[in-house]
């Protein structure tokens, strides 16, 4: 154990706790805040505080255990299971539904009660804020049926960016399906942030109320034949390799992804597509775009006004 005034040792506590699982980097601030870290029974007040290890720390009467190396594993969250350890209402949560043989694990971000799809899970709180930064650059893109009328300059404006209720929103891409009969729509949506209810928000903008809201990918991962409430553990090489920013200033050995082209995930669930014989490659889906050069809204058909 160490502190402040020992610049060139140890780690911020906050950093630390993060990385043992104890929460994200944020929460585990609030946790200094509300007094609940205590280092030999003496309460932390600040999260720059230093220490060289959680030797003799509790977060709310709980021993904190050493930080094991990270893991990611990928969820199909089904609807009607909050993304949170405890909810007062006494709701579902998907943490209670996951495998006994796991240990103790983080959410990157949150899905709504009622959105469902892929929803990743770490054992390291610094990895899941790294990767719950916008500037990884990483796309979620989501399957949204809807209904309503189309308000077609408000759809198009979200695909550039668009302020509403004071937030401001980053640019999106809409991927049209071709309209059938009744009063549903399909449509893909893509995002790079992944504010509150955001593609929910956007969506209504645009005259769209959303009936089923399902996460498809999250940056380089995909839901693929994933059954819902199952989870499947991340090969720890493309793990690695898909956050090669957050691992390279670490002592690890990150894998050369050209010489690692079997990928393969572990875990209940799981399995890669087998490619087919004679199958021809396929072509990329052509886009609109404004003068302006920004991605405007994609479509298989036009749909009808």
């Amino acid at each position: 154990m160490t502190n402040e005034t020992d610049k060139n040792k140890g780690e911020r506590i906050a950093k630390l706790l993060a990385r043992a699982g104890v929460g994200s980097r944020r929460a585990v601030e609030r946790m200094i805040e509300a007094g609940m870290v205590k280092i030999n029974g003496e309460t932390i007040k600040s999260p720059a505080f230093l220490i060289t290890s959680v030797e003799g720390i509790t977060v709310d009467g709980q021993v904190v255990k050493p930080p094991e190396a990270p893991r990611l594993w990928l969820y199909h969250k089904p609807t009607g299971r909050l993304t949170t350890y405890y909810d007062p209402e006494g709701r579902p949560t998907i943490f209670e539904a996951l495998p006994a043989n796991m240990p103790r694990v983080i959410s990157v971000g949150r899905l709504d009660l009622n959105t469902e799809g892929l929803l990743l899970l770490t054992n390291d709180g610094a990895l899941a804020r790294w990767l719950e930064l916008p500037s990884t650059g990483w796309v979620r893109s989501y399957r949204v049926r809807v209904n309503g009328r189309f308000h077609h300059k408000r759809l198009e404006e979200i695909t550039k960016g668009v302020t509403i209720d004071e937030v401001q929103y980053r640019k999106v891409e809409v991927d049209l399906d071709e309209r059938k009969e009744g009063v549903n729509q399909w449509l893909t949506i893509s995002i790079t942030e992944g504010k509150n209810r955001e593609v929910r928000k956007l969506l209504e903008y645009a005259g769209l109320t959303v009936s089923r809201l399902i996460r498809t990918s999250y940056g380089p991962f995909e839901i693929k034949n994933l059954q819902k409430g199952s989870v499947a553990e991340v090969a720890k090489s493309e793990m690695l390799i898909s956050c090669r920013d957050y691992f390279k200033d670490q002592d690890v050995e990150i894998p050369d992804p050209k010489k690692d082209k079997k990928k393969q995930t572990k875990g209940d669930g799981w399995a890669k597509s087998k490619p087919k014989k004679n199958a021809k490659p396929k072509k990329s889906r052509s886009r609109q775009e404004d003068k302006s050069g920004k991605t405007a809204i994609r479509k298989n058909k036009p749909f009808k006004k």
